[in-house]
């Protein structure tokens, strides 16, 4: 019974309550600071939980004056109304009853790297990321570039950027994965239609607590940057190439005008695959099942299709079409496919977790 699961809620809501207004509380900061976060994050479904019981005491109480002389009809009323509403108090609920994903919260690496297509997927690289860059704007989320490979064709090879803002990976937890395009390159001279792929990946930030790293793990090499020439090359040795030896992921950085930063980034982006490789890992050992993000850059591996002669944007995982493909990625109105993804993962869940 619904009613019986959510009392261990309103419980709990009120013993961290008391904790709080202890006198010696103030003595362990952290501890206050950990019980109040708590709260804060249990406080929605309290409040709906609360709700939920008074009704079922409520529509409890009008059944039992249902035979008065006096009062049957009124209760008859009123038991109606509170049945009515609820269906969509128990639907509220079992959403905020969801387990929460412990990322949800956390600020993003976004990788995109060109596939199968050559100089039509590097471009289309650089449109997808300010497609995103735009999304982000809409959200009020703020961007830095860690690294970019720019390719000949004035699209990027590969592009990372942190993407910072409130529950940023929540949103952008889905859009790892192989993404086709399919459209007459700049350079078709006779307007045949190519289809190209590229790869997403989307990896947490993570703090320096969660991800340890033996520096005797590391390979580190410093080189001269390269570019297009002219002033966009460095004179200085301050390119950066981290490889990790026992994974043997290489992560390198060279937009930066010193060594330093450029170490740090790289750093960064490292931590963050490395988590994002434990993550999955331990996914798997719980029997969870997860696409992998980034595949082989092949179109086999597409999760999303963007055609750009039928102005269609098509995700192949739950089969959502739309025709806005111009306004989605030249406004960031990425919700109109996101949410639909979000909404199909929480419905999973709720069956999952016999909500």
């Amino acid at each position: 019974m619904l009613k019986s699961r959510l009392q261990p809620f309103i419980n709990r809501y009120e013993e961290i309550n008391n904790l709080l207004m202890a006198p010696d509380i103030t003595d362990d900061i952290k501890r206050m600071t950990a019980l109040s976060k708590e709260q804060s994050n249990m406080q929605p479904i309290v409040i709906k939980a609360r709700e939920y019981v008074k009704l079922m005491d409520d529509i409890d109480e009008n059944k039992m004056m249902l035979d008065d002389p006096e009062l049957g009809d009124l209760a008859k009323e009123e038991l109606k109304e509170l049945e009515t509403r609820k269906p969509k108090l128990e639907d509220e609920i079992k959403f905020l009853m969801i387990p929460k994903d412990p990322n949800d919260d956390k600020n993003i690496y976004l990788e995109i790297r060109a596939g199968t297509g050559g100089d039509e997927a590097a471009i289309f690289v650089g449109d997808l990321f300010r497609g995103y860059l735009r999304y982000a704007e809409n959200n009020g989320w703020k961007v830095e570039i860690m690294s970019s490979s720019e390719s000949e064709s004035h699209g990027y090879k590969e592009i990372v950027f942190l993407i910072k803002g409130d529950h940023v990976y929540s949103k952008l937890k889905f859009e790892g994965g192989t993404h086709r395009v399919q459209r007459v390159p700049a350079t078709e001279s006779q307007g045949r239609v190519h289809t190209s792929a590229i790869t997403v990946a989307v990896m947490p930030e993570v703090d320096d607590v969660e991800v340890e790293i033996n520096p005797n793990d590391l390979k580190i090499d410093v080189m001269r940057a390269s570019g297009n020439g002219g002033q966009s090359v460095n004179t200085t040795d301050s390119a950066v190439r981290i490889t990790h030896i026992p994974s043997g992921i290489v992560v390198t950085n060279q937009d930066q005008k010193s060594q330093h930063k450029n170490k740090d980034r790289a750093m960064k982006v490292l931590k963050a695959k490395l988590y994002d490789i434990e993550m999955n890992k331990k996914m798997e050992s719980e029997g969870a099942t997860r696409k992998e993000q980034v595949g082989t850059g092949d179109r086999s591996g597409r999760i999303r299709t963007y055609n750009y002669p039928q102005n269609r944007i098509s995700d192949h995982r739950i089969n959502l079409t739309l025709y806005r493909l111009d306004y989605i990625m030249n406004d960031g109105l990425f919700d109109e496919v996101i949410d639909p993804l979000i909404a199909d993962h929480q419905s999973r869940l709720i069956e999952v977790n016999g909500l």
